[in-house]
């Protein structure tokens, strides 16, 4: 079924397009002169999670209040509803083997979508205590499979059902080969977005709760345990941070928005960071980005979830994965 009504939205005309703000002349790097931002798809609630399916030229993402993924076709152009209800779906990813993962706030679950359509539970549990609302996921190297869980899904009927938190806000690791879930962070407020170095040896996590500032640290990783714990971006209250993405040379997108109880304009779009910190680039939207990723034929195409819709833009860096 094909979904509407799509809302029109004004594609700069100047090249390059202005919404693509340089903060460092090392983000100029970053910006293709001729592209410009495009509007895929408008009608969500909360649009989150965005990942992209190659083999399938299409792309996933969650709406988490209307309790759907929806799945919009390079081909087409069109959108549809992949899978309704999702349970509330929040951060989606694919596996080592190209298997749809899904962070589910209402089943407080982590689930693996198997190539018959069968579901698989991952993780939904921890030392006997259920999970809060898994948030954000991705895979390391060695194909482990990675989770944070705040609770945010579960503080009201917006995005999941009301229920205590029995654990931190923690972030989670479930081995590849055994499936053994096992707690690598657990003292983080609103553990959020999360993603590995080109090279697997860094994970860097927001901490979207964090006070006074919203913050993203990382950790060196060794295959095994994390070590060395540093902080990378402190967003100074100006910016709200939340999903991000990798690009090849290890550049952070981040999901970005207003962090004070009121709007402020110019904030709302995606933020990149350089491995140091610096901010390189601001994509400045009409809407908040919760969450974006990379696609696209030559893996050069930025897809963000913002908001009430699903916008996309080529830029002159290809995605980590």
């Amino acid at each position: 079924m094909e979904l509407g009504p799509q809302i029109p939205f004004a594609t700069g005309s100047r090249s390059p397009d202005p919404a693509f703000q340089i903060l460092d002349p090392r983000g100029a790097e970053l910006r293709l002169y001729s592209a410009k931002i495009e509007q895929l798809f408008t009608g969500c609630q909360w649009a989150e999670g965005p990942v992209w399916f190659a083999d399938q030229r299409s792309l996933i993402w969650s709406d988490i209040p209307m309790n759907r993924m929806l799945r919009w076709d390079e081909t087409t152009g069109r959108v549809g509803v992949f899978r309704s209800p999702s349970n509330h779906s929040n951060g989606l990813a694919r596996d080592a083997q190209g298997r749809l993962l899904s962070c589910e706030h209402l089943t407080r679950r982590v689930t693996r979508t198997e190539y018959d359509g069968r579901i698989t539970v991952l993780a939904d549990g921890f030392d006997g205590k259920r999970l809060n609302s898994p948030n954000d996921i991705t895979t390391d190297r060695a194909g482990n499979v990675w989770f944070s869980d705040p609770a945010f899904g579960i503080g009201g009927w917006w995005e999941g059902e009301p229920a205590q938190a029995e654990l931190p806000h923690g972030v989670y690791r479930v081995d590849a080969a055994s499936g053994k879930l096992e707690m690598m962070i657990e003292d983080l407020q609103g553990s959020n977005g999360l993603a590995f170095s080109p090279d697997g040896k860094v994970l860097y996590v927001i901490e979207s709760r964090a006070k006074p500032h919203r913050l993203i640290w990382a950790w060196d990783y060794d295959g095994g345990q994390l070590s060395n714990r540093r902080l990378v971006v402190d967003a100074q209250g100006a910016g709200a941070l939340d999903g991000m993405a990798m690009d090849e040379h290890g550049n952070l997108w981040c999901g970005f928005g207003s962090g004070s109880p009121e709007w402020i304009e110019g904030l709302d779009g995606v933020r990149v960071f350089a491995p140091d910190g610096t901010p390189l680039a601001h994509i400045h939207l009409p809407e908040r980005c919760a969450n974006l990723c990379f696609g696209g034929a030559r893996n050069n195409r930025l897809f963000m979830a913002s908001t009430h819709s699903l916008y996309a833009l080529y830029v002159n860096v290809r995605g980590d994965r």
